[in-house]
């Protein structure tokens, strides 16, 4: 286990995660959203699934942060496999501290180790932390890809 001194261990994501991870996000959300973490811990944790990258951040025997994404082959008509970071948190108690680089950086180790050459997320606009974070990480606005939105009264 990670100490004081060593920093935090990062490792794949385990189903005794899940009351950190939804703690954790719901600390920058306002909210417990179970239901998408449910959804969540069943793709990580069922290998029927595509693959999903999921890895959790462990300091001083406590989950403090976590990622999560999926890799697609040929979706969108993309013909190259790319990798969708979908969600990622730290304790707010840990904020500043690396441990989203830390989780960010595996999550690209991970992502080149399994053939995927892009990365893609999505951020709201009003989230300045979050985007400066992924600006900081190098993501710049798609050159192919363009998010569509359709608002269904």
């Amino acid at each position: 286990m990670g100490s004081k001194s060593e920093g935090p261990v990062i490792r794949p994501m385990r189903k005794d995660d899940f009351d950190d991870v939804v703690r954790i996000d719901s600390q920058y959300t306002g909210e417990r959203r179970e239901e998408y973490f449910k959804r969540l811990f069943d793709e990580v944790l069922n290998s029927e699934y595509g693959v999903v990258i999921s890895l959790a951040a462990e300091y001083d025997g406590r989950v403090v942060g976590f990622v999560a994404g999926s890799v697609f082959s040929g979706e969108f008509g993309i013909p190259e496999s790319v990798a969708y970071l979908t969600t990622i948190g730290v304790d707010k108690e840990f904020s500043g501290k690396g441990i989203g680089r830390e989780l960010f950086d595996q999550f690209v180790t991970n992502a080149r180790a399994i053939g995927v050459k892009k990365i893609y997320t999505m951020v709201d606009w009003g989230d300045k932390m979050l985007f400066d974070f992924f600006r900081n990480s190098g993501f710049r606005p798609s050159s192919t890809m363009l998010t569509l939105e359709l608002e269904i009264p």
